[in-house]
């Protein structure tokens, strides 16, 4: 079954015409071309190529024009992952970090990135972590009860 843009509204036309020959980051011209070609009566395999794009992403921005008008193909700002851990168990970290392990009740005065890892999660401040995410979050924190990795 062939997919094509829904019939375009006078106004959604020129703005279309204007932004292709003037385009806004958040508008790119590739996905008006996709919209203008399709409402001329283009297939999807040609306007994939005509575009250099895959027909799967063709036909997601005709999808989403046809679902959310001129809307739907700006770019919008991608969440990303959310944090893992929150800002309270990441101050809690670095805070262990800078205590003398000895302080809390253990046999050795310097923390190793395993020891660390260790403790906070015997002690439930994490349910699990990595030793690079601890080295990350203690980076740049001055935390001076830190075993230095002997090099050579």
């Amino acid at each position: 079954m062939a997919l094509y843009t829904r019939k375009l509204k006078q106004h959604e036309r020129r703005t279309i015409e204007a932004h292709l020959n003037a385009p806004e980051e958040d508008l790119p011209a590739h996905r008006l071309q996709i919209i203008m070609l399709s409402s001329a009566g283009k297939r999807v395999p040609e306007i994939s190529e005509e575009v250099h794009l895959h027909p799967i992403n063709v036909r997601k921005w005709i999808h989403r024009f046809n679902e959310y008008g001129l809307d739907g193909l700006r770019s919008g700002k991608s969440p990303g992952r959310p944090p893992v851990f929150t800002d309270e168990q990441r101050a809690k970290i670095v805070e262990i970090a800078a205590t003398n392990p000895r302080n809390l009740g253990l046999h050795y005065s310097r923390w190793s990135l395993q020891r660390l890892r260790r403790y906070l999660i015997e002690h439930r401040i994490v349910d699990r972590i990595s030793v690079e995410t601890i080295r990350q979050i203690i980076q740049g924190q001055n935390v001076s009860t830190l075993q230095q990795r002997k090099r050579g």
